[in-house]
């Protein structure tokens, strides 16, 4: 799947992107979750990437990831994606490669 066959609420069964940002993670739910967002990018565009708590430590600016079974909405006017309760996450490539 790429960046631009992403819809409002819709289902990700697979993308790759590259990490070209990341934002301060924050807390939320009075404490309780943290979350952190993102942007990825493929070949056809760019996406927000929204990280919770475990997640968050895991991925690096410039690292590549692949999201399964994610999900995908728009919220304040950008489309963005995340891996979800049920869905998985995982650092393909880290930081583009370079040590």
């Amino acid at each position: 799947m790429k960046v631009k066959e992403l819809k409002d609420r819709g289902k990700v069964e697979e993308i790759t992107l590259k990490v070209t940002s990341k934002e301060e993670a924050r807390e939320v739910r009075g404490g309780s979750l943290r979350v952190c967002n993102m942007m990825g990018e493929d070949d056809t565009g760019k996406v927000v990437v929204t990280l919770w708590n475990d997640e968050i430590e895991k991925v690096k600016e410039g690292d590549t990831i692949k999201i399964s079974n994610g999900w995908s909405q728009i919220y304040q006017e950008a489309m963005q994606i995340s891996a979800g309760r049920f869905g998985k996450l995982e650092v393909v490539d880290e930081s583009g490669g370079k040590e």
